[in-house]
């Protein structure tokens, strides 16, 4: 595998919530990646109660459903996982392409992190790897990627939290008197 690794990070998870959204097609090796997310999620101070969990036939739909989550104001960011593997069509291109255009866009639109934990690649070997908790899991790269965006974009955002949720202004009742000469 060429690349570097990042330098080991600190956050503070115990604020947020985010979401994972998991793609079913190649579940034992999205299972990994959802397995290396959760522990970085424990690893970092969150609280189970603050990880959502939630899954999706594949990775084609996970644009969709991370901009819904993203925009319903209850994350503070959202991590998306799935495997797509190069075949002999260009089935690839299409998913993989797509997919990753659509979560982009979904951040865009919100403005809220939403995390590219997809596995492109070219053979499933290569998917073990990267998926592999004992290796180089990309899940849990994902969930410490989306811990570092909510912290950079905190300053910024309109963000509602589970625990304080925003309060809505009371809506203007006319006072007694004037019902009265109604």
């Amino acid at each position: 595998m060429t690349g570097t690794q990042t330098t080991p990070q600190t956050f503070d998870a115990r604020p947020w919530r985010v979401a994972i959204l998991a793609a079913r097609f190649n579940a034992p090796l999205v299972d990994q990646l959802i397995d290396g997310a959760t522990r970085a999620w424990r690893a970092h101070g969150g609280r189970e109660s603050q990880l959502v969990v939630q899954r999706v036939p594949g990775a084609f739909e996970l644009p969709l459903a991370a901009l819904k989550f993203a925009a319903s104001g209850e994350y503070q960011a959202v991590i998306a996982l799935g495997c797509v593997i190069r075949g002999d069509t260009p089935h690839f291109e299409f998913v993989a392409g797509e997919c990753a255009r659509g979560l982009m866009e979904a951040g865009l639109a919100t403005g809220v992190p939403v995390v590219f934990g997809v596995l492109t690649t070219e053979t499933q070997a290569q998917a073990e790897e990267r998926a592999s908790v004992n290796r180089m899991n990309k899940g849990g790269e994902s969930l410490e990627a989306a811990l570092e965006m909510i912290e950079l974009l905190a300053p910024f955002a309109m963000w509602r939290s589970r625990a304080a949720p925003r309060k809505r202004p009371a809506k203007a009742q006319p006072s007694k008197s004037k019902r009265a000469r109604r």
